[in-house]
């Protein structure tokens, strides 16, 4: 260990920061990376839907999402460890020149490489645990999205070709004909499955650290279940979609949004309960 790391406790420190616990360092940055973050998707919401609709749709952002937020920042506050090194007094200044800027995924990348720093320095269980959480989130909030810009057209060809399969009428690259010949049916990056796919990845993540679940050889299987039910679901709205102007009307209102949406959250919770319940069934 280099001068640099070692903790601060000499007299020269502030007291503030000599007696100030790890977890309550890292957990005030994780807050502002957080909150920055997803101040600019509110923003978007609230200005394009005005706030009563933006509030009912959670601000168009997933309440897994919230949750994990949350809860990461919860396990990392538990942290009583009490040092701060001087080489991340330095890293939480980056951090915060980052978070502080007008952009959403500069907040994102901060709470990624923050993340990826405790869990590749710290021993304590609880900071580790809100770092897995946390590093979890930034998927579907920067990552997914970074990779859907690149591969955005592959990925739509996929939810197409599955639309069109179904549905059983031609299709021509991301746009499927329409079940009754009535018109076709774009299916557009908003429709994605990807999006909903990343969030079933992170309710895995928030869920075993929640529980402090130890990984078994059952694990991909729950994960991929709950990815496939996001997929099964978001598909087979499309199709509903895709069987006439009517039933396209239907679907992609705000109230078949809102049925997909539930159902998808409950398959995502139920198969990632259903993987760590030796854990909650456990006794106390």
């Amino acid at each position: 260990m280099t001068a640099s790391d070692e903790p601060i406790v000499g007299s020269s420190a502030s007291p503030l920061v000599k007696d100030l616990p790890r977890g309550v360092f890292f957990a005030g940055l994780f807050a502002l990376g957080c909150a920055s973050g997803l101040a600019s998707r509110v923003i978007q919401s609230v200005h394009g839907l005005g706030w009563l609709d933006a509030l009912l749709g959670t601000f168009e952002i997933s309440v897994i999402v919230w949750i994990s937020c949350v809860a990461g920042v919860s396990l990392v506050l538990q942290d009583r460890t009490i040092g701060i090194r001087s080489s991340e007094l330095v890293l939480g200044a980056a951090f915060v020149l980052l978070a502080i800027l007008p952009v959403g995924p500069a907040s994102w990348l901060a709470v990624t490489a923050l993340s990826l720093y405790i869990i590749n320095t710290s021993d304590a269980s609880s900071l580790r645990r809100g770092a897995l959480i946390l590093l979890a989130v930034t998927v579907p909030m920067l990552w997914s999205r970074l990779f859907f810009h690149f591969f955005a057209e592959p990925i739509l060809r996929i939810d197409a070709a599955l639309v069109g399969w179904i549905l059983g009428t031609p299709r021509t690259g991301d746009v499927v004909e329409f079940a009754d010949a009535s018109g076709v049916l774009v299916i557009l990056p908003g429709c994605s499955s990807l999006a909903n796919v990343s969030l079933a990845f992170l309710c895995w993540v928030t869920v075993n650290q929640l529980v402090r679940h130890k990984k078994t050889a059952y694990d991909p299987f729950w994960c991929l279940m709950a990815c496939f039910s996001v997929v099964t679901v978001n598909v087979t709205r499309i199709s509903f979609m895709g069987l006439s102007q009517w039933h396209y009307a239907m679907f992609h209102s705000w109230w078949g949004g809102a049925v997909a949406n539930t159902a998808i959250l409950g398959l995502t919770v139920g198969f990632c309960v259903l993987g760590v319940r030796r854990e909650l069934l456990r006794p106390i």
